[in-house]
């Protein structure tokens, strides 16, 4: 057989990698956008900590997630924004099933995908973001436009920092419970922060579901006409 049929992306190793309940779960959890011990992984999947460092170890070397210091901890992350949007893009798929109904409602609400808003509220968010000419559609991304441009700055968000990061401006994800695409990358991000800055929501304990407070129930309706 001519191996030169076989080039192109290892997709076996990835399967494998992300083919064990245990490995996958930890990849959501991670989906945070938090840093975890392992300790903490072990915890929300249910197993041991030796059992988990191994899998985490399966996971650095498929290159899924990656891991540094902090004074005695080792704390561990998704490698890159890419990883999450393939976690994301595998609940979209899995959203099909038979259990999708199972989907906490929380969830479906309000959550974080990684380091930007997804469920309704994210959702809600690029809308209003859209309608009011902010943001306009291309192929695989949304474009700030100039009213955008404007808006952004005077919303509090520094645009300049925001475009110099080495990742998708205004990447469009795919929202696994919504169906559509809500604003992701490097400005979805940083939307997600200032909100969060603002105290408009608030993480949920052990959770990718967020509260939204009285007053982001104030700010998002009078900024973004979100309920």
């Amino acid at each position: 057989m001519d191996r030169t049929m076989n080039a192109g992306p290892d997709l076996t190793t990835l399967a494998g990698a992300v083919g064990d309940a245990t490995r996958i779960r930890m990849l959501e959890l991670l989906m945070e956008g938090r840093a975890l011990v392992a300790k903490e992984l072990a915890f929300g999947t249910g197993v041991s900590p030796a059992t988990a460092t191994a899998h985490l170890q399966r996971l650095e070397q498929a290159r899924l997630v990656r891991s540094t210091r902090q004074g005695r901890n080792k704390v561990f992350r998704l490698a890159t924004p890419t990883v999450a949007r393939m976690v994301e893009a595998l609940m979209t798929v899995a959203v099909r099933s038979p259990r999708a109904s199972a989907t906490p409602e929380p969830l479906r609400a309000a959550r974080y995908c990684y380091d930007h808003l997804a469920g309704r509220l994210g959702m809600g968010i690029t809308d209003a973001l859209l309608r009011a000419g902010h943001l306009s559609l291309r192929r695989r991304a949304f474009a700030l436009t100039p009213s955008g441009e404007a808006w952004f700055q005077d919303f509090g968000i520094d645009l300049e920092p925001v475009r110099e990061q080495r990742r998708h401006f205004a990447h469009r994800c795919l929202d696994w419970s919504e169906r559509r695409d809500h604003l992701a990358g490097a400005l979805g991000a940083a939307l997600a922060s200032h909100v969060f800055s603002l105290g408009w929501v608030e993480r949920q304990p052990d959770s990718r579901g967020l509260i939204v407070t009285p007053g982001g129930q104030r700010g998002l309706k009078r900024h973004f006409g979100v309920l």
